[in-house]
């Protein structure tokens, strides 16, 4: 059998009903540890198959394809299904979320489905191949402390033990058809940050008689990005952003408080550590020095994400022999995060990028956004290449 002439052929007649599975998720979207239903279709499906499935972390679904030979080695596959807090843009398409405020935003319906549609390629030629593949599909990807991190605690890795793991994620920045690698260092860690600068209140035209929160965040925020600018190696990429600033009062009303809420970002773990000392000591110093109070929490997040050197160089050479050299693109270093990154810190890993960007579709938002949309015959290329790559590792000793 010509295995890769079987895939590319099947992804195709599958496609219909890939796009019909993923209109479904897509309109019936769940929050993160909250993904029930979709739990539910995916077990429908891999039983299907003929598959039995294992829960993990509560939402979390596994089945393991096995071909002859099934403990030689083993390779796992991921998908995330959880969707995002956001409200969706109603541009008419006729799958939009039927639950208002929650969206899949970031794709993870497509990566779900993608994960469907090759457990269905690999069963049908599991004789074909020796050793097994393990299917994981995660919960709570969107949400600290990540579905990964509680399924590997939970032993998913283990019985049978993977060697290596691959995952995918949509990326609207490459166009469809093609997909994105990058060997060594390529996501960030991320923290959550929590700031409470504490003051006096009072009457805006009386500030002698008020410790002003308001002034001494200002100076707080414009001061911690020196950690950043100038405490960092310049080698090392760091982040340090805050999106949320609120201070309750009014033009002529001094609040007692002020909360900001922001997230640091970088590729060293040394780094990242001392930088949340440095941001400690900077704001203790400086709230304190102008009269507040300061109280700073920083949440640690997810780990950086490193891609497997050996491992991603074959993957990315056994996907230009899938889709040919022109389709395979050199990544850069991304400073989101991800917590496949749990994985990629417990074994052998590779997270790579399908293009979903499609101009005459408007599959052009990024991800997060609320007009954000996938050009659905990628479904075509994630569950092909993913079967395909599966099997080229498979046959790798």
């Amino acid at each position: 059998m010509d295995i890769k002439k079987h895939i590319q052929q099947r992804s195709n007649e599958i496609l219909p009903e890939l796009i019909g599975i993923r209109r479904h998720i897509h309109e019936n979207p769940e929050l993160s540890f909250q993904e029930h239903e979709t739990a539910a279709l995916v077990e429908r499906e891999l039983h299907s198959l003929g598959l039995k499935t294992t829960r993990f972390a509560n939402t979390g679904v596994v089945a393991i394809i096995e071909g002859k030979n099934p403990g030689k080695k083993v390779v796992g596959l991921r998908a995330d299904m959880d969707a995002l807090p956001i409200v969706e843009v109603n541009d008419g398409r006729p799958y939009r979320s039927k639950k208002e405020g929650v969206m899949h935003a970031c794709g993870h319906d497509v990566h779900t489905t993608s994960l469907l549609g090759a457990a269905r390629l690999l069963t049908e030629i599991k004789d074909h191949f020796e050793g097994s593949v393990k299917l994981i599909f995660q919960p709570g990807e969107e949400k600290l402390p990540g579905g990964a991190s509680l399924m590997i605690e939970e032993g998913v890795l283990e019985n049978p033990k993977v060697n290596v793991m691959i995952g995918q994620h949509v990326m609207p920045g490459i166009v469809t058809g093609n997909t994105g690698f990058r060997p060594g260092l390529y996501m960030a860690s991320t923290d959550e940050i929590y700031i409470t600068v504490t003051g006096k209140g009072g009457h805006g035209a009386m500030p002698h008689f008020n410790i002003d929160p308001v002034l001494i965040s200002a100076h707080l925020i414009v001061a911690l990005q020196q950690v950043v600018s100038r405490v960092a190696n310049p080698a090392i990429p760091s982040v340090l952003s805050f999106g949320k600033v609120i201070a309750q009062g009014a033009t002529n009303v001094i609040p007692n408080e002020v909360k900001i809420d922001g997230t640091f970002r970088t590729l060293d773990e040394a780094w990242r550590s001392e930088a949340h000392e440095k941001m400690l000591s900077i704001a203790k110093g400086l709230v304190e020095g102008m009269g507040g109070q300061v109280d700073f929490v920083i949440k640690r997040g997810y780990p950086f994400l490193k891609n497997h050197e050996a491992l991603t160089h074959r993957l990315q050479s056994q996907a230009k022999d899938f889709l040919g050299d022109d389709h395979v693109e050199d990544l850069g270093i991304w400073m989101a995060a991800e917590d496949f990154s749990y994985f990629s810190q417990a074994v052998p890993s590779c997270f790579y990028r399908l293009g979903t960007r499609n101009e005459a579709k408007k599959t052009t938002f990024s991800v997060h956004h609320p007009s954000f949309d996938a050009d659905e015959d990628a479904l075509e290329q994630g569950c092909g290449l993913l079967a395909y790559l599966a099997i080229s590792e498979l046959q790798t000793d």
